[in-house]
Formats: structure tokens, sequence, C-alpha cells
């Protein structure tokens, strides 16, 4: 690494790591691209101008300081492995692992070799959800109750994964975030409609020890896109809404609820729109992670927070392996 250039390679230039190539590219810190499928890869290397190359090479390139993996998640940990026990830094895309043991042995060994390990928590980085944070811990919302998350979609149908992990990531690190607690229980439900055994849509319901609850429903069966995350407090309501235009992505809500005698009425009131500086999450944490490898110092999505994040997503999947309780 000289001066502030972190050097990098992609491995993996689907969907999502052209997204990363692109960003990445911007910062003038790509160098390289690797991926199984060469003519897609080789096509992206030469829309950044940068050489197409295999694996081996890349792990043995001194110049190259880091690798982000963009790969099949089923594929992370085996990557990631490689790249730290190579001596690079690595940034993984969620989730970080699809075992909550493999993903500790990464975290362990990002440690003893004084590396940085940052999982791909897109939203961690969200403007909108950084000033959502802000009034949470400020205490705007008063003590936080109950958060959901519909994240919807229709098609990009997966083979390889089920909609848990492939969506529900990005709001169960945000749900972790929020309520800054772990959740005492974790329950799950889902169908598989278009896929034999690969569920389309589940439902992830938690309960924390503070008595908050979240739930968090994900499909990609929805007839529109739907990213919507709502926080309810004992003072006032917050929504980021993420398929608004910027001036309406976050909103809040001071409803409030009256009791006389043994009823209740609610009083609803207009949403208070919360200004919001745009700009583009993917960039801001690309930029976080340059700046991490720079100055040596722990990303806000590190390996153990990925870690957190897994061991939520294992317990769903045990409880959506397990099924709904019969009642004959």
């Amino acid at each position: 690494m000289t001066a502030d250039v972190v050097t990098m390679a992609l491995i993996g230039s689907g969907h999502w790591g052209q997204n990363l190539a692109r960003v990445f590219s911007e910062l003038g810190s790509l160098a390289a691209i690797c991926d199984v499928d060469e003519v897609r890869g080789q096509e992206i290397a030469d829309k950044c101008s940068v050489p197409f190359r295999d694996i081996e090479s890349i792990l043995d390139d001194e110049k190259i300081d880091a690798i982000v993996i963009a790969s099949p998640a089923v594929t992370h940990f085996e990557i990631a492995k490689c790249a730290l026990n190579a001596g690079k830094h690595a940034f993984v895309e969620k989730p970080l692992s699809l075992d909550s043991n493999e993903a500790n042995e990464l975290c362990e060994l990002a440690e003893e070799r004084a590396l940085i390990l940052m999982v791909g928590h897109l939203m961690q980085y969200h403007p909108a959800f950084l000033k959502l944070c802000e009034m949470c811990e400020s205490g705007r919302l008063g003590r936080i109750r109950h958060v959901y998350s519909n994240r919807l979609n229709f098609g990009r149908f997966r083979t390889e994964e089920n909609i848990l992990w492939s969506f529900a990531p990005h709001d169960i690190s945000m749900i972790l975030k929020i309520i800054d607690d772990e959740p005492i229980s974790v329950s799950a439900f889902g169908h598989a409609l278009t896929s034999n055994g690969i569920q389309d849509m589940t439902t992830t319901n938690m309960e924390f020890s503070n008595g908050a609850f979240a739930h968090v429903y994900v499909s990609w069966l929805h007839p529109f896109k739907e990213q919507r995350f709502v926080v309810v407090g004992e003072n006032a309501m917050a929504v980021l809404d993420d398929g608004q235009d910027w001036p309406e992505k976050l909103a809040i809500y001071d409803h409030n609820v009256e009791w006389s005698g043994s009823l209740n009425s609610a009083h609803r009131l207009s949403p208070e729109w919360v200004h919001v500086d745009a700009a583009e999450p993917l960039k801001i944490e690309a930029q976080h992670f340059i700046d991490s490898v720079t100055h040596k110092t722990e990303p806000k999505t590190n390996g153990w927070e990925g870690l957190r994040v897994l061991k939520v997503l294992n317990k769903a999947q045990q409880s959506l392996d397990a099924g709904a309780v019969k009642i004959k």
C-alpha cells in the first residue's frame, strides 16, 4: 500500500459484483477482477480498465492489499480464508459465511494476522439509516418497543440460496443495531412456491431481553418493490422507506395513544420529514473499507458484527427446517 492508495481485487463480477467494481474503480482502488465466468469477468474488467486475472496470481501479488468477495455465498468462507492467509484484507459481501463456526474462524484469523475483515451490510452505511440511529440514540423515539422490516420484490429468483439468506441479512443487521441487544428467541416460517425446498418468502420473528421484539418479512414473489423499515418507540415512530425520493425517505410520526378508563384512543399526526443528505450508500461503504485498511481501524460492520447476524440467520433457518407444529 502506497500512501493512502489501497489496491484491491474483486472476486465475482455478477449482478452485485458489478456495482462493487464500479464504486471501487471510481474511488481509484480497483486493480483486478476475477470470475469463474471469464467472458463476463473480462467484460467488466475492460469496462473498469483493469486486468482480468486468476485468483492464484491475485493472492500471490504483494501489490494487492485487499480482496473484495462478491462470489456466491457458499464460496465466501473458502475465498475469505485464502485471502486472509495470503495476508490480504477482506471485504465479504453478506453473508460472511453460511456457518457460524466458519465465520468465527474468519474473525479469529483476521485478528491473529492483524487484518481488516468487513462484511457488506450495506444499509448500515445508508445516510437515512444513520440519521435514524442518531434519533434512536438521542431518545427522540423513547424506549424502542417494536421494529419491523419489509424487503419485497418480484423476480431475481435464486437457486443456491433461499430468500432468507438473500434478502434478510441487511434487515437483521439493522435491527440488531437499533435494538442494541441480542435476541433471546428466533423463529421463522416460509413457503417455497416456485422452487422445491427453496423458500420464496419468509417471516422471521425475534424477541429481546430488553422487552423489544422485531420481525422481518422478505419475498421475491411480491407485485411491487418495497423496502420499508419501521421503528416503534414509546414516544414516536419512525419509517425509513428506501423506495421514496430523498426528501421523503425518513419520516417521524408523533402519534399517541390516550386511555380513558379501560378504553384507549389513537391520535394520528402528520409525518415530520427528516432531512437526510443524499449520498450513495455503496460508495460510503466502499470508502469506509478503504479508510479502515488505510488507518488499520475496525470497520463498523466487521467480522464479529457479521457473525452476530449469521447466528440469527442460522437460528431462523433451523426454525424453517423444523416447520410449524401441526394441529390434528
